[in-house]
């Protein structure tokens, strides 16, 4: 029978004494605890705020989501002039887009429509995405406004307008919105809601894996339950975010539209909805392996069903990380342009690496942190499959840059490329300070949990029946006999044993340099990721390179004259009769699209002018089936004809005939095709 120590006497306050005794009035009193650890509380702060201001300031750069689909033609094309008003307005895009009704307006000067005002006809040929619309008859002269906007394959919405005129510009009416489709407070609100999603996915998929993985004992742990369930929180809010605001983001931009029904079963009909529907139906299934993970899992003791619930908790949550992972693969950029059916699996793995490496970084970081019971053993598995995960990064990677850049100059003369030079560069100082953590991992010994089990260990600590000790905290232990001791004291005194407990292990822990060590690495990992994060996430919402050059390049193509200077034609003709033969030549200047003065003039067989009754031109766009376009010319003097404002839309191949008429019977029409600017 152990000896009782004598009862310390109560605070004048009613309040417990520092030995922990009862208070006046006979009840038991709290046990005061040591302080809880503020370092884990500042560092979650500092990477919250760091990722706060990076998203910040990429997203004040950033404006509204950049188009990914681009205008890379139209006919009439912009600025241009059409003697005659054309029965159809069509638009050439680089890559698929989603169109409904009054996705292509045409507005009269007047701002009133001048289309029919149905769906955009596809006329779609390969692969070249044009979609057109009908105008109305009898339009009359003046400046035309198109107004289109889309969805691009890639989910972003993308909008744009120009002009063209018939007959002759005019002055116009029509105010078109100054902010881009996709911009404004609904398009900020959206964007930070996306890079929510990737850091909520991040945190699910990365812990899970680094519990399940890497520190099976883990999952009894209280931070890394959180840890992974506030993944779970972040990416099921920023999802339903998404989707409710997908609708004023692609039309309106005022978040009063969020709960428009029928706007809503609109955007369950795109893609975009589809992704975002199902990665609900997936988080569903991700709250149940979570479920498992942290109940069955965490509580099953037998070594053999434990390996088996491993497996297939590892296959099942698996397959689930998979199919989130793919909800953006499949409305995103790997959804369209070259190799679909290469880049999405690709994308998927790229997305579950990133989880896997970042996510189990913030993982680690926790348990270095929150957790005294953490091993060596769990860091170096860690530590293997982050290097499994670089790998699986470097190769998908360079895929995917080479897929959305495509040449040296779209790496460096695009936004998507420089983004990707900062997002390389942010690799590779991450793969920097993980060289210190590995270095640190090396050298890294359980001396401080063993110490810290041993402790736990000790009857001392252990017992209910202990002698008095006082900490150097100051905190107390009453020591009495297991026969008076109350069941409600019995767990106040369980409760600050495990207290006293936890401060010694993480005393000792603390004391470890290379613990300590690899916890300023893991920290300093950890902040880099956080601004890897916030650019990587950019890089999803900006136009790639390689699709911004080929647009430039189309628009470049359209819109530079194919020649430079006035035109010149020499054309003989004969026309069968008396007379008839001779030489006709054609000035064009200043040989480009817009007015321009056109000259004939007509040499006989012995070169000297030669008048005739009847003299025709007219110009023809093959291939844009425009024309013919007929011009009449005056004359001005013996064999030399004039017509000045001679309208020519566009730039192109145009074939100029001319029609020579020598005598009541005897007539003759010749063409020759020449470049026109």
């Amino acid at each position: 029978m152990t000896a009782t120590a004598p009862r310390p006497r109560p605070s004048r306050t009613g309040q417990p004494s520092r030995t922990g005794r009862p208070s006046p009035a006979g009840r038991p009193s709290p046990i005061r605890r040591p302080s809880p650890v503020r370092r884990p509380f500042a560092a979650v702060a500092l990477l919250a705020a760091l990722f706060s201001l990076v998203s910040g300031l990429l997203l004040a750069g950033a404006g509204p989501a950049a188009a990914h689909a681009a205008l890379t033609g139209s006919d009439p094309q912009d600025g241009a002039v059409v003697a005659t008003a054309p029965k159809e307005v069509t638009l050439t895009f680089s890559e698929a887009i989603a169109v409904g009704d009054g996705s292509i307006r045409v507005l009269d000067p007047s701002s009133k429509r001048a289309d029919t005002g149905v769906e955009p006809k596809d006329l779609s040929d390969g692969s070249t995405v044009r979609y057109g619309v009908e105008l109305l008859p009898g339009l009359p002269d003046g400046t035309y406004t198109v107004a289109w906007q889309a969805i691009s394959a890639d989910s972003h919405p993308i909008s744009g307008a120009f002009t063209f005129s018939i007959g002759a510009p005019s002055e116009t009416t029509v105010a078109l919105p100054s902010e881009e489709v996709g911009g404004g407070a609904v398009g900020t609100v959206y964007g930070i809601a996306r890079y929510i999603a990737y850091a909520g996915f991040i945190l699910l998929v990365g812990g899970a894996a680094f519990v399940l993985g890497c520190w099976p004992r883990g999952a009894t742990a209280r931070p890394m339950q959180r840890l992974v369930v506030r993944g779970w929180i972040t990416l099921t809010a920023a999802t339903l975010a998404m989707l409710l605001l997908r609708n004023p983001y692609t039309g309106s931009g005022k978040f009063a539209d969020a709960f428009d029904l029928d706007g809503l079963q609109a955007v369950l009909d795109t893609k975009p909805g589809a992704a975002l529907v199902s990665r609900l139906l997936l988080l569903g299934a991700a709250a149940l392996f979570i479920a498992v993970l942290f109940g069955t899992y965490a509580r099953r003791e037998d070594a053999v069903e434990k390996r088996d619930l491993t497996f297939g908790l590892a296959v099942g949550g698996g397959v689930v990380a998979a199919g989130i992972a793919a909800t953006w693969a499949m409305s995103e950029h790997a959804s369209t342009g070259i190799q679909e059916g290469i880049a999405m699996p690709v994308d998927v793995l790229h997305l579950l690496a990133v989880a896997a490496w970042l996510g189990g970084l913030v993982s680690l970081l926790v348990a270095l942190y929150r957790t005294p019971d953490i091993g060596s053993e769990a860091v170096r598995r860690f530590s293997r499959v982050a290097f499994a995960s670089v790998l699986v990064l470097a190769a998908t990677g360079i895929y995917q840059s080479w897929r959305q850049v495509g040449s040296w100059s779209a790496l460096t003369g695009t936004r998507y490329g420089q983004l990707l030079i900062v997002k390389v560069a942010l690799i590779a100082l991450l793969l920097a300070v993980a060289w210190f953590s590995r270095r640190w991992t090396g050298r890294l010994t359980d001396a401080g949990t063993a110490s810290g089990a041993s402790v736990a260990s000790d009857p001392s600590e252990s017992s209910v029946t202990s002698e008095p000790s006082v900490t150097s905290e100051g905190a107390a232990e009453t020591v009495e006999t297991a026969d008076d001791v109350a069941p409600e004291r019995a767990a106040q005194l369980a409760r600050q044993r495990a207290a006293l407990t936890a401060t010694k292990k993480k005393r000792i822990r603390d004391a470890d340099a290379e613990r300590s060590g690899l916890r300023r690495s893991v920290l300093a990992e950890a902040a880099i990721a956080v601004v890897l994060l916030a650019v990587t996430t950019l890089l999803t919402s900006t136009e790639p390179g390689r699709t911004e050059e080929e647009a430039k390049g189309a628009s470049t193509a359209a819109t530079a004259p194919a020649a430079s200077g006035p035109v010149n034609l020499s054309m003989p003709f004969d026309t069968g009769g008396q007379n008839g033969k001779g030489t006709v030549r054609i000035d064009i200047d200043p040989g480009r699209s817009g007015a321009n003065e056109l000259h004939v003039w007509i040499d006989g067989s012995d070169g000297k002018p030669m008048d005739v009754p009847e003299l025709k031109v007219a110009l023809t766009l093959e291939a844009q089936e425009i024309g013919p376009l007929p011009v009449a010319p005056a004359r001005l003097a013996e064999g030399h004809w004039s017509a000045s404002n001679v309208q020519i839309p566009m730039a192109g191949e145009w074939k100029v005939d001319v029609t020579v008429r020598t005598s009541d019977i005897d007539q003759v029409t010749i063409d020759k095709t020449v470049k026109i600017g």
